[in-house]
């Protein structure tokens, strides 16, 4: 058995690299990128072993993956951070947008009227003061937060 991975290090390099980055990836969602790195540099070091640019011997391999492994923290890591920090502040509706009734307590900012709907007691907030009976339209659902603005009547 040992002498199966001895002579099989680059694959089993390679393979342990796919491997961590399929976690990091998957498993973790890129939230550490520790695991990307040393994955990373796994395969591309068991790839420079396979193709004889490195020796075949432990201290090569192991010095090569340290720094193979601090060269891409090193050059990737303001980009990975960026690239994970940027957020999408699209709007997405739902669908309680649009959702009109009459409110029974005045809405401001502060939130402390609350509306039930659909078994769920909902804060209401408003940008401006909305009066106690206005009828009201829901613009924005956050979690237990109906966003509303009032509802201008009709001329009809």
């Amino acid at each position: 058995m040992a002498e199966l991975f001895a002579n099989h290090i680059p694959q089993l390099m390679i393979a342990s690299g796919i491997i961590l980055l399929a976690i990091e990836v998957v498993i973790i969602g890129f939230a550490t990128f520790i695991l990307f790195f040393i994955g990373l540099s796994l395969v591309i070091t068991g790839s420079l072993v396979w193709l004889n640019v490195l020796p075949e011997t432990w201290n090569s391999i192991l010095l090569a993956n340290a720094v193979m492994s601090s060269l891409l923290a090193g050059v990737l890591w303001k980009p990975m951070r960026k690239l994970q920090n940027s957020a999408d502040n699209k709007q997405v509706s739902s669908d309680f947008d649009g959702h009109r009734f009459f409110c029974e307590q005045d809405i401001d900012k502060r939130g402390l009227s609350s509306y039930k709907h659909s078994g769920i007691s909902w804060t209401l907030k408003s940008e401006q003061t909305i009066a106690a009976g206005s009828e009201v339209e829901v613009i924005r659902a956050e979690v237990g937060t109906f966003w509303v603005e009032a509802v201008e009547p009709s001329n009809t």
